[in-house]
């Protein structure tokens, strides 16, 4: 559900990057006073390189010439805690935007907001966390991850819509467009809520504490974190938090150098949306354009950061070599940055808390 410059105006992409960096400063400073250890970089670092991997993986829905990827909102959630989370798909989305040419510049900030904040700051908070209130297990865990997945991204599927409109889009009428995006990604929601159920009931029969921690946002501190009453056993989990980081680790390689090879090359379903509504408009699909010294501008910032542009070697496009390559590299540097983020303020924490008041 990456969005390309071409779907907005300047004014409605601008604004919703100050928005994005607004969310990302709050996050930032909210992140440094509670949530966040030196214990949970790793996992921070590891589950960011993850979801970029994973969102290489397009899966065919069948019957509709469209496919779909996860987004990794509620997954980051699940594991992180909301604010965590949200600077965590953020360092994804800004590297597969610069390095990768995924998604346009100028729609930078909408990509954040529609895949960022809102599983992150909004469904997490709201609907994942409630569906826990009265404990955590397999059982709820499962529905809180299919429930929050699915309407987190219908909600980003109509915010989509709604700054399309609002950019002044004519070939995508707000019904029409409303009318295929909706229903598309109701079917991938499900698809991701199923992965996200899987990955953080893994988890939790591994390392329960690390939920427990993200769930009462409370700083990650290993087998320390001991659940309260009404959740029931959290301790004695299968594995140390080292295994379930090498565990993440591997499934990323695998994914992202492997299973990446074979994605589905059906259109996405917001691409998939854009050319059912331009056909209903003008009798056959059709892409949208930019035009204009400005598009034209931020085209060529972008052009100048991606090294590998559509997951692909630049100076050899047909090289099926540079999809595995591509996940590879970006699920290291999401990695690194992920990682780095987490550091730098978990570090700034643990000294700003040894000083005097």
């Amino acid at each position: 559900m990456h969005m390309a410059d071409a779907l907005l105006s300047p004014a409605v992409g601008l604004t919703m990057g100050a928005v994005s960096v607004a969310a990302i400063k709050v996050s930032v400073s909210k992140v440094r006073k509670s949530e966040l250890s030196e214990k949970m970089v790793p996992i921070m670092g590891v589950a960011g390189a993850m979801v970029f991997a994973g969102q290489m993986i397009n899966f065919a829905i069948p019957a509709t010439g469209s496919s779909g990827h996860i987004g990794g909102g509620i997954m980051l959630a699940g594991l992180l805690g909301g604010v965590p989370a949200f600077l965590s798909i953020t360092a994804v989305l800004i590297i597969q935007c610069l390095f990768f040419a995924d998604g346009g510049l100028l729609a930078l900030g909408c990509n954040i907001f529609n895949m960022g904040v809102v599983p992150c700051l909004i469904i997490y908070p709201l609907v994942f966390k409630p569906l826990l209130s009265k404990g955590i297990d397999l059982k709820r865990l499962s529905a809180a991850s299919i429930a929050s997945a699915v309407i987190g991204l219908e909600l980003g599927a109509f915010c989509v819509v709604l700054q399309t409109v609002a950019s002044g889009i004519t070939v995508l009428p707000f019904g029409t467009f409303m009318g295929l995006m909706l229903p598309i990604h109701l079917v991938i929601g499900l698809v991701e809520g199923f992965v996200t159920a899987a990955v953080l009931c893994f988890i939790y029969k591994m390392r329960p504490e690390i939920l427990h921690a993200a769930h009462h946002n409370t700083p990650y501190f290993g087998s320390q974190n001991l659940a309260p009453a009404k959740d029931g056993p959290a301790q004695g989990g299968g594995g140390s938090t080292k295994r379930v980081v090498v565990i993440l680790a591997v499934v990323t390689v695998l994914v992202g150098g492997g299973l990446s090879l074979f994605a589905s090359t059906h259109p996405d379903g917001l691409e998939w949306a854009i050319g059912k509504t331009t056909e209903q408009a003008f009798g056959v699909e059709t892409g949208l354009e930019t035009d204009g010294s400005f598009y034209e501008s931020v085209a060529g910032v972008q052009n100048s950061t991606a090294f590998m542009p559509d997951y692909a070697f630049a100076s050899d496009p047909e090289n099926v070599g540079g999809t595995s390559v591509a996940g590879l590299v970006g699920a290291g540097i999401t990695f690194v940055l992920a990682a780095a983020t987490g550091l730098v303020i978990a570090k700034v924490k643990k000294r700003k808390s040894k000083c005097p008041t």
